[in-house]
């Protein structure tokens, strides 16, 4: 894969991957949504798949985690964030409680002890309808889902980012936890209304 940056005439800041835009920094309020979300059921010990351009890792440091993991396969945006081309990326990775990783986040994850984590939050690609790296089908998949399942701690859980919702993915989601939930999230692209989509599983069985 190919990350670029780029700053808009607009002023927005842009993270592409192979030619395909991933996101920007003009609507960021599903990305704070996703740490919201496992804050608000007292997750304090997170694992993030998926940098981003931060936004998702801000929101945690600010709403008081313990502990963020980040797991980024690209290192130029971990690169991006140390010298801060990202603006107030240095400060991010720099803050105590933050642990960068580069790699496969499959691999990061599985790497964590059992039941170790309050929460894992996925934001990886736009889901799985809509990929722009067609490896990451494997993130949505069954078996890596379970993975995630068994690294949570018994009142867990585990959120995906998505561009749509996933009648699919909900179902892989129960196969492994005992409440699952789709929320739409409301945003404006371009003068149009749109909606991306948080998928949360609670409680591994």
């Amino acid at each position: 894969m190919t990350a670029h940056l780029r700053r808009r005439v607009d002023g927005a800041l842009e993270l592409r991957v192979n030619g395909v835009f991933v996101m920007d920094d003009a609507e960021t309020s599903s990305e704070r949504l996703l740490a919201q979300v496992v804050l608000e059921l007292g997750a304090r010990d997170v694992l993030v798949g998926g940098l981003g351009l931060g936004y998702t890792l801000r929101a945690l440091l600010d709403g008081g985690a313990d502990r963020v993991i980040v797991a980024e396969v690209e290192a130029d945006v971990v690169g991006w964030f140390a010298d801060d081309t990202i603006p107030g990326g240095r400060e991010l990775t720099a803050d105590p409680r933050t642990a960068i990783e580069t790699g496969d986040v499959r691999d990061i994850v599985t790497a964590q002890l059992p039941s170790s984590l309050d929460a894992i939050v996925l934001d990886v690609d736009n889901g799985p309808d809509f990929l722009v790296h067609d490896a990451n089908a494997k993130v949505y998949e069954t078996d890596f889902i379970e993975q995630c399942a068994t690294r949570l701690r018994p009142t867990g859980h585990l959120c995906v980012w998505s561009m749509a919702d996933s009648p699919t993915l909900r179902a892989r989601l129960a196969e492994h936890f005992e409440q699952v939930e789709a929320r739409d999230v409301p945003v404006r692209l371009q003068g149009r209304r749109e909606s991306y989509w948080v998928l949360r599983g609670s409680r591994p069985r």
